[in-house]
């Protein structure tokens, strides 16, 4: 399962959990609240990130061995 369909799984269960609750809430309430940003913090907390995050990230490091590399050859020159 990736990073996000386990997010999406995630808010679905809560989503299916507020609407229950919605019966007894305002809407109003209900309406306002954002919980995506909640859950990816705590998904990422558990050690997983997403994968455009990953994606970032491993480019980064790339860029920055190659950067190593070539200094490195630029020593020995």
């Amino acid at each position: 399962m990736s990073q996000d369909e386990l997010t999406q799984a995630i808010l679905n269960v809560i989503k299916k959990e507020i609407d229950s609750a919605s019966k007894v809430l305002p809407t109003d309430l209900l309406s306002n609240i954002d919980i995506a940003p909640e859950i990816e913090k705590l998904i990422e907390k558990s050690g997983y990130v997403s994968k455009s995050k990953y994606d970032s990230l491993n480019r980064i490091a790339q860029e920055l061995e190659q950067r190593i590399i070539d200094l490195e050859n630029k020593i020995k020159d």
